[in-house]
């Protein structure tokens, strides 16, 4: 974190998926919770994680290929050329959608007054 954010103002964030919340990970997470700021984020919430919109525009991509790919390396392979085809722009617009998604999961949530500071975070 010291390297990316040397301002000290950087947070470390994470979708709480089940591989992110196993125990070696929340323990490392606990031991190193002096070394960064921990935006916590609600359990297992898909809305909030950008990756599904990646997956899902890669998964999209491979099923449309001609001919399909027929063995894992043939996928990864695939994987990797569609991954570079995606635009800049489409990923930016992702990450730039964070403030909204925070906020309107927080509005479903009944967390109202809790905007303020999320759009602060951001």
């Amino acid at each position: 974190m010291s390297i990316v954010h040397s301002d000290g103002l950087g947070q470390f964030q994470q979708d709480n998926a089940t591989p992110h919340a196993w125990r070696v990970a929340t323990k490392w997470l606990q031991e190193h919770s002096s070394d960064f700021r921990h935006f916590h984020w609600p359990p297992k919430s898909s809305e909030m994680n950008i990756n599904e919109d990646i997956r899902d525009a890669l998964l999209h991509a491979v099923e449309n290929r001609s001919p399909p790919p027929r063995t894992p390396i043939d996928l990864w392979t695939v994987l990797k050329d569609e991954w570079c085809e995606l635009p800049p722009r489409y990923l930016q617009t992702l990450v730039e959608s964070m403030p909204h998604r925070v906020a309107a999961l927080l509005c479903v949530r009944g967390a109202l007054n809790d905007i303020r500071q999320v759009y602060q975070f951001f």
